[in-house]
């Protein structure tokens, strides 16, 4: 298997796991870059095996090879609106979380030799929606809805009782970034001036640039001192609102954002569970995330976005 070469007068070792839609999907492919990068080496873990990367089969069988660090990114798109939403989606969305976490913690749980670090990225939507209240890692959650149950199960499969792994939990935001995420489907009708906020546009909107995101990630991996939680969202983030980010996108790209999508309208694509992530949100704090030493690339939106649409 493929090494993960540390930088800085690190001990040489033997590979990083990213596990399915996390290595080839669109925050695995930035993360698996900036890794490159930064001299690391990255060996997938996917559906089917081949050169330098290794099957969910092949990792159940084998056990988890030597490697100093494990990733886990995987996810079923919850927002895709070609899926309806009912039992079997559910179902495959907790399953693509938990069991793929599950899985890889077994792995390194059982591992004669395992990793130093475990870091696995879940979601803000731990954090009970509010137009007023802000959340820190500290602050409770996780026991309210489907979305905030979702994310303590998939928390708690990340958990390895006695293991030396320096266990990380990255909680995103909505993640924005050129060549996929939310911002590629909201592109077109922006360009064509048919843009504008969801519903009110008064609910938070908690976001963080891809290029932050992998960042933090990195971040985590590399700094031995980091542990615990850590909320994956723009320090500005908490100021933000729908409607605000539907005015930045549009005047980053030269149009007007002036057609607002009606609540009604997003319940009829999503479903009424689903459109609770859209039509409503967390002001979240990235606290932990600054007391750790991270500095953001792209604290601001406006400089996100033109990063981005440029």
């Amino acid at each position: 298997r493929a090494g993960l070469g540390l930088p800085g007068g690190w001990q040489s070792c033997d590979g990083l796991s990213l596990p399915p839609g996390g290595g080839t999907g669109f925050v695995g492919r930035a993360l698996t870059q900036l890794l490159r990068c930064r001299g690391h080496e990255v060996t997938p873990v996917s559906r089917r095996g081949g050169k330098d990367r290794i099957s969910w089969e092949e990792l159940s069988h084998s056990g988890l090879p030597l490697c100093d660090a494990v990733v886990n990114l995987a996810g079923e798109n919850v927002l895709n609106p070609f899926r309806r939403w009912g039992d079997a989606f559910c179902r495959e969305v907790v399953s693509s979380r938990v069991e793929t976490t599950k899985t890889l913690a077994k792995a390194i749980a059982d591992a004669e030799q395992p990793p130093r670090a475990w870091v696995v990225v879940t979601g803000v939507g731990y954090y009970r929606p509010s137009p007023t209240a802000e959340y820190t890692e500290d602050s409770p959650g996780g026991d309210f809805d489907f979305f905030s149950r979702l994310v303590s199960s998939w928390e708690a499969a990340a958990l390895i009782p006695g293991s030396p792994a320096r266990g990380v939990v990255v909680r995103s935001g909505v993640v924005l970034g050129r060549g996929g995420g939310a911002i590629s489907h909201m592109l077109w009708p922006f360009r064509l001036g048919l843009g504008g906020p969801l519903g009110s546009g008064l609910q938070p909107f908690p976001w963080i640039h891809i290029r932050d995101l992998a960042g933090i990630v990195c971040h985590a991996l590399e700094s031995e001192c980091v542990q615990g939680v850590l909320n994956g969202v723009s320090p500005s983030s908490s100021a933000t609102s729908n409607g605000t980010f539907a005015q930045e996108l549009a005047a980053a790209l030269g149009r007007p954002a002036l057609l607002p999508v009606p609540a009604w309208a997003v319940r009829a694509v999503f479903g009424a569970e689903r459109a609770i992530m859209l039509l409503e949100g967390q002001r979240v704090v990235p606290k932990h995330t600054l007391e750790s030493g991270y500095r953001f690339i792209f604290p601001d939106l406006s400089g996100a976005l033109k990063d981005i649409v440029a």
